[in-house]
């Protein structure tokens, strides 16, 4: 996932060099993140993944071993919200054009985009 340069440089000075990927020496070990290949894909993941590391997080005390799973769970959760993320910027352009449609003269226009806005943000609704 690429992050755009002014966010990450932000975060590196809010929170330190620590929020950066490890590179050469520093790596550590990745985990296979479950696929977030739809909108629908990804906010199932993002809502089975939250539950987990919210079970973890009510933990009375926090060893090596939970933080691990945390990590772990982090690959899919990372994955979740990039495909929400690119998904919710189609999903502005489209309400764009329901927005430009609705102030033209051309109904077909506004019914068209309507029923592919309506249907990109199904699994946002429901």
């Amino acid at each position: 996932m690429h992050l755009p340069a002014l966010p990450v440089l932000a975060a590196t000075l809010v929170l330190g060099p620590g929020v950066l990927p490890a590179t050469g020496a520093e790596e550590v070990e990745h985990y296979a993140a479950a696929s977030s290949e739809t909108l629908a894909e990804a906010m199932e993941n993002l809502a089975a993944y939250n539950a987990k590391v919210e079970a973890v997080m009510a933990r009375d005390d926090l060893g090596v071993q939970d933080m691990e799973e945390v990590h772990e769970y982090t690959y899919t959760m990372e994955q979740a919200v990039a495909r929400i993320a690119s998904e919710v910027e189609k999903i502005a352009v489209v309400l764009e054009r329901v927005h430009l449609s609705s102030e033209g003269d051309n109904p077909h226009a506004l019914r068209g985009a309507t029923e592919v806005y309506l249907e990109m943000t199904a699994p946002l609704t429901e």
